[in-house]
């Protein structure tokens, strides 16, 4: 059993890949309908929420956190639903939310520019130039997106355990590998994999929870003790520190919390 998250830019057949590895593996195949389900969910317009995961952060979002809590509601739903195992999501984003989970096999799907440019020419009827510019654009947006929110470049091959090339390795023989690392024995549900997932299924409920009220908050879980972190000071502010607390609290799965005036939250210790 695992989760299979597969990171893939436009037009790089990464979509395919992970349709036909869910059929040969009888998982679920999941993307935009997480989007659906946060909207429903948390009440909130989709085209927020895909402006959220896809648009790059301008400075009013920096500023605001306005971003941060359709991401928030966003990652709640996706991590809700990976949590049942055996399923592939595909998407920008998927493998942003799940360190420590060693159950999931984290893969990222190129293409060779050529083949890209001329699926982009062929789809929107512009020349090559047009093309060109479209696909640089896209692909600086979706960096862009992951430096600001998380200071890592999607492109960066070291966040990945695989990273396949289509061209001369075939959509069919990408799938084949994908396949066989899924088997290995190091992605398989430990107890201890499933803890953490339990975890960040947890804290990122208290934390879609708490945004509205704290936009700054962080949120650490483990094992249902809730850690709580916020920049802002809640020493003038018992009420706020309150009602947090309540809010919570009121989260099934949680049996504790503790609410730190910090923006780094740390169970290190």
């Amino acid at each position: 059993m695992a989760i299979i998250t597969i990171s893939r830019g436009s037009y790089s057949k990464g979509k395919e890949v992970a349709e036909k590895v869910a059929r040969k593996l009888d998982y679920q195949c999941i993307a935009r309908e997480i989007i659906l389900k946060a909207s429903k969910e948390y009440n909130t317009p989709e085209i927020k929420l895909l402006r959220a995961i896809h648009d790059p952060p301008s400075v009013l979002d920096r500023l605001t956190y306005g971003r941060e809590k359709y991401i928030a509601y966003f990652q709640s739903a996706l991590l809700n639903h990976l949590q049942r195992d055996n399923i592939i999501y595909h998407g920008l984003a998927g493998h942003f939310f799940l360190k420590g989970v060693s159950h999931t096999l984290k893969v990222r799907i190129i293409s060779d520019v050529e083949d890209r440019l001329a699926l982009e020419m062929a789809r929107e009827g512009v020349s090559r130039e047009q093309a060109l510019a479209i696909l640089k654009k896209d692909d600086e947006e979706r960096k862009k997106w992951s430096r600001t929110l998380y200071g890592i470049d999607t492109s960066d091959s070291s966040l990945y355990d695989l990273v396949i090339r289509i061209r001369k390795i075939t959509v069919d023989d990408a799938v084949d590998l994908i396949c066989h690392a899924a088997g290995l024995e190091q992605f398989k549900t430990t107890v201890a994999s499933q803890q953490a997932m339990e975890d960040l299924v947890l804290s990122s409920k208290v934390k879609a929870a708490l945004i509205d009220l704290k936009p700054d908050v962080q949120v650490t879980a483990k094992a249902g003790k809730v850690l709580v972190g916020t920049r802002s000071t809640l020493v003038h502010e018992p009420e706020m520190k309150k009602e947090m607390e309540r809010i919570a609290e009121s989260i099934p799965g949680v049996k504790s919390v503790e609410i730190q005036v910090t923006h780094l939250v740390d169970w290190s210790d």
